[in-house]
């Protein structure tokens, strides 16, 4: 399989961690190949446009590039990529804490982008106008969370990461993640109340 990274395509993160350390640009591309999904679209989620997503994928992996010489596998490589991760999107959110969030942009002439230009974050490879709604409905809600609350239903819900690996991220106790997913999704339900029909309800 022609990868463009020669042996370092079948390599596992630590193993292109270590050759990273000692160098190598092409093993550091690869762990940024391997990962960068999961990093967009975590950044999406949180962010809500494609550019701000952008921007802080690219940041992120500044980061790891440049710490990555201090990690010391503590824990594993995908905990500590999303704790960056989050404290790159949560210094983004603190930043335009007074700006409302939203789905549209605008290019460089001023023209506001509209849902089409947004990326396609699901497993199917079609959905239904109405799963298309849903899913915007979700993803605008999960954006009026709080910090926490949506920190915590992206990682869980969004991620697949498990309470250990939540806990691990962002650095509290178990029962705490436990807590704040349960009090998340109250948050969640009581903002997509109003189109309760539209999900069965």
């Amino acid at each position: 399989m022609a990868t463009g990274f020669g042996a370092a395509a079948n390599w596992s993160d630590t193993e292109l961690i270590n050759a990273a350390r000692a160098g190598s640009a092409d093993a550091f591309d690869r762990l940024v190949e391997a990962h960068y999904r999961g990093v967009y679209n975590t950044a999406y989620r949180m962010l809500s446009t494609p550019s701000a997503a952008s921007d802080a994928t690219q940041s992120v992996f500044l980061r790891v590039y440049e710490a990555l010489s201090s990690f010391r596998g503590d824990a594993s490589f995908s905990t500590w990529l999303y704790r960056i991760t989050m404290n790159v999107c949560l210094d983004e959110l603190r930043k335009r804490k007074n700006e409302p969030l939203s789905l549209t942009e605008e290019d460089d002439d001023g023209e506001v982008l509209g849902e089409r230009d947004l990326p396609d974050l699901s497993d199917e490879p079609a959905l239904t106008a109405e799963q298309r709604e849903l899913q915007r409905l979700v993803h605008e809600a999960i954006g009026r969370l709080s910090e926490d609350f949506r920190t915590v239903i992206v990682l869980y819900d969004i991620r697949g990461l498990s309470y250990q690996e939540i806990s691990g991220v962002l650095e509290i106790p178990l029962g705490t993640v436990k807590s704040r997913l349960n009090r998340a999704r109250l948050a969640l339900r009581d903002e997509i109340a109003p189109h309760a029909e539209l999900f069965g309800g």
